[in-house]
């Protein structure tokens, strides 16, 4: 039972990742569309340095995991670093790929198309008991060693990182860019509750003062 509960967790986990890369890299990356939190930082970091997104998650992420290990466990440290590994090999072969898909000359079409395979995959990590990001680590244990909501935590980082990416986006884009930001986060709460599988609250209960 548990193996079997494993390579489901594993399988939504995978997925999660390679739609969520997917979305990235042809809708986020290639329209000037940002994110916030880890996402819209390693955006940031490839428009602004020229990082590439795959080494910078797997640095970043693994950083803020390992910050956050004592709060969560073993078990959602691991889902959370298979994610992230996963995600960072995948966005680096759809990188090396290149455009799949035809060109989408409406941008509206591509910002609704933007948020939801990024809620859609993100969604599915979160239901599966890990973290699509390190920033699902990094605002536990904030929350946990401030009087900060959950909720508040990631609205600060997401408000922070867009407002940092008016450095290389502009004002037009950037409304896109909320707009993307709060279509994922409506399909993150809908796969996430699709099952009944509340894993995240979970781990809050867990980590509360």
């Amino acid at each position: 039972m548990a193996r079997r509960r494993f390579v489901k967790s594993l399988g939504k986990i995978l997925l999660g990742s390679f739609i969520l890369a997917f979305g990235f890299y042809n809708f986020y990356y290639l329209k000037n569309i940002t994110e916030g939190g880890v996402l819209g930082l390693l955006l940031l970091l490839k428009n602004l340095f020229g990082i590439d997104p795959s080494i910078a998650n797997i640095i970043i992420d693994g950083a803020l995991l390992l910050i956050g290990y004592k709060f969560f466990g073993k078990k959602f440290f691991i889902y959370s670093l298979i994610a992230s590994v996963s995600f960072s090999l995948l966005y680096k072969c759809f990188e090396y790929i290149g455009p799949i898909i035809p060109e989408i000359n409406n941008m509206l079409v591509s910002t609704i198309l933007a948020g939801i395979s990024v809620g859609i995959g993100v969604g599915l990590i979160v239901n599966a008991g890990g973290a699509a990001g390190g920033d699902d680590a990094l605002a536990l244990v904030i929350a946990k060693t401030t009087s900060l909501n959950i909720g508040i935590v990631y609205i600060l980082g997401d408000v922070v990182v867009l407002i940092l990416s008016l450095s290389y986006l502009s004002v037009f884009d950037m409304f896109y860019s909320l707009i993307a930001v709060s279509i994922s986060g409506k399909v993150i709460d809908l796969i996430y509750y699709y099952d009944g599988n509340h894993n995240l609250p979970q781990i809050i209960e867990n980590v509360e003062p």
